[in-house]
């Protein structure tokens, strides 16, 4: 049966074995630079990448492309590779975005949220882990995300949820480079826990009130974070030369 054939008759047609492995080594690498085990503007070599995550060159190439196209990494022809750089305007960016539309998010969740659902995430947020600093950023911001979400999902928004599921992953960056190298944990847990209590109570204005205090005051915490880690690693060695990928609420 010919493709076509297959897709009229409803039959899914399997996945390469290749794209398979190169979709899995792209997750993989995305989550490690998202967060910032592979530093910003880290360069590498496919040969290095390759033998850190014991990859395949047909899954090697295939998640670079990917990758790429994301726009995190970009290609050095015949230097290898280098991971897109935070900058400080990259901070502002995001935050202008977030103060804009958490807001919205959070009046018109007002009233519909789950609440024992949002008290779970805002306590996993808080949770400390036995593991090391780096580790428990990456708890925090997993749980983090989810908070928001939740929000974004409940105010029933579609469009709105996906702009701010891209923003988050973002943020996700420049909270683990602002927060995970400074090797300490966010931590102003007041709001997410009055968020909650305005949401459930559906009072749309106090919630919004609450939403866009909440981020104007994370966007201070990280700016000045992230400032000191591009200072502290204002020229980031290549893999080769450092021997490895060096590697609340928001």
């Amino acid at each position: 049966m010919t493709e076509q054939g297959a897709m009229r008759s409803g039959k899914n047609l399997a996945v390469p074995s290749a794209t398979l492995k190169g979709n899995q080594a792209y997750e993989l690498l995305r989550r490690e630079i998202i967060s910032c085990r592979i530093l910003p503007g880290s360069r590498f070599t496919e040969a290095e990448l390759m033998d850190r995550f014991e990859l395949g060159k047909a899954t090697c190439r295939i998640a670079l492309q990917r990758l790429i196209q994301g726009g995190f990494v970009s290609s050095m022809p015949r230097h290898g590779y280098k991971v897109t750089p935070v900058t400080v305007k990259d901070v502002d960016e995001v935050f202008t975005l977030r103060v804009a539309l958490e807001p919205i998010a959070a009046r018109g969740a007002a009233g519909r949220v789950n609440r024992s659902h949002l008290e779970r995430l805002e306590k996993a947020c808080r949770v400390r882990t036995p593991a090391d600093v780096g580790n428990q950023i990456d708890f925090f911001l997993e749980a983090n995300r989810s908070f928001h979400m939740a929000i974004a999902d409940a105010a029933g928004n579609k469009r709105l949820s996906k702009t701010l599921s891209g923003l988050l992953d973002e943020m996700t960056r420049l909270v683990a480079l602002g927060f995970g190298v400074q090797r300490v944990r966010p931590n102003i847990e007041n709001d997410h826990n009055l968020l909650i209590e305005h949401l459930a109570a559906g009072d749309a204005n106090a919630a919004e009130i609450v939403a866009r205090r909440h981020v104007e005051t994370c966007r201070e915490m990280v700016m000045e974070k992230v400032i000191m880690s591009l200072r502290d690693s204002a020229e980031l060695m290549p893999l080769e030369q450092s021997g490895e990928f060096v590697g609340a609420e928001l």
